[in-house]
């Protein structure tokens, strides 16, 4: 067993708190590799934001709980070599069950998420006070991340074909009753490129998919009932249109990828939504920069001409993200 404290981490619960206090959003950016978590480390160093580094169950499989441990420990030196010690936080994205939670705590993440939203509200409540009582019991304080509501559409393992909106009246009970840190609702966001059926949206004068709304009555009746109370938002990219035609141009299919505006992200930065979590935007940048190196460059065989550009972007993306959509910048 290690502690997040040995390897330089911390929990959410301080940064949590400065975050609503200040009117913004922490970064909460999934990594599977090397060459992405450069990119968030070095996003984060420029603009001096705090970060969550998320590791989804099936990116803790490919990458392997050992490596990830290290690659942790090393992005708080990176952190420092580079000019600012940001705080730093691994985070477990939509842990399903006590024991792969149980198993994140022991091996020296900071923070995790259990998942119980497709469970009964008291299965759902059982289990996350589970995660709770263990990770709260720990020598260094492990902070917990539940959820109330589902979201639709699929990333990683987690999927669901029908989104339900997070019912405001449940959300104090489900609170108190479970000791949780932070609490992550759905009010219109869903998982994958695609976060809406073209059939949800309108289209603008370009013939782009326009998605409706956030249902922002849903959050503002959700902070009346827990005021000040740590709120997160998954599956928050914005899926840029330019990613998604250069993928297209290079030989890719992503017919009907549509995200969040980054306008109404910016308006549930400044609420008691303290955590957006922002995946698919890498996924693209990376995937659209790498095609198009491939295409014009079809004799390059070396990883790191074909990854470092890839890099390259998608640092300049999160670098975007905490400075014009999140707030972050400057937080450290």
């Amino acid at each position: 067993m290690i502690s997040y404290a040995e390897l330089g981490l911390v929990n959410t619960v301080e940064l949590f708190k400065k975050a609503v206090k200040g009117g913004y959003a922490l970064p909460g950016y999934n990594f599977n590799n090397l060459e992405q978590l450069q990119a968030i480390i070095q996003a984060c160093v420029q603009t001096k934001s705090p970060v969550i580094l998320q590791v989804s169950a099936g990116a803790r499989k490919y990458a392997n709980q050992h490596l990830l441990r290290y690659m942790a420990k090393g992005a708080v030196e990176y952190a420092r070599e580079l000019g600012c010690d940001i705080p730093i936080v691994l985070h477990l994205d939509h842990g399903d069950s006590f024991e792969i939670c149980k198993d994140c705590i022991e091996s020296g993440f900071s923070s995790v998420m259990i998942d119980g939203s497709h469970f009964p509200f008291d299965e759902n409540v059982a289990l996350t006070k589970k995660v709770c009582e263990f990770a709260h019991s720990r020598k260094d304080y492990v902070s917990v991340e539940g959820e109330l509501g589902v979201l639709a559409g699929v990333e990683d393992d987690v999927s669901s074909e029908h989104s339900h909106y997070t019912q405001p009246e449940e959300v104090e009970d489900f609170v108190k009753k479970t000791g949780v840190d932070s609490l992550a609702i759905s009010i219109g966001t869903s998982h994958g490129r695609a976060k809406f059926k073209p059939e949800q949206c309108t289209r603008d004068a370009n013939g782009l998919l326009v998605p409706p709304p956030l249902r922002f009555d849903i959050l503002e009746e959700i902070e009346k009932r827990i005021p000040g109370f740590p709120i997160v938002l998954h599956c928050s990219s914005s899926v840029p249109v330019e990613y998604v035609q250069m993928i297209e141009k290079y030989g890719g299919k992503l017919t009907g990828s549509v995200g969040i505006p980054e306008d109404q992200l910016r308006r549930a930065a400044k609420s008691a939504v303290c955590k957006i979590n922002i995946d698919s935007d890498g996924r693209l940048a990376m995937t659209a920069i790498i095609r198009k190196v491939l295409a014009e460059t079809p004799d390059e065989f070396d990883p790191r001409k074909i990854l470092g550009p890839a890099r390259d972007e998608l640092k300049k993306i999160y670098a975007h993200k905490n400075v014009t959509v999140l707030g972050s910048a400057q937080r450290a």
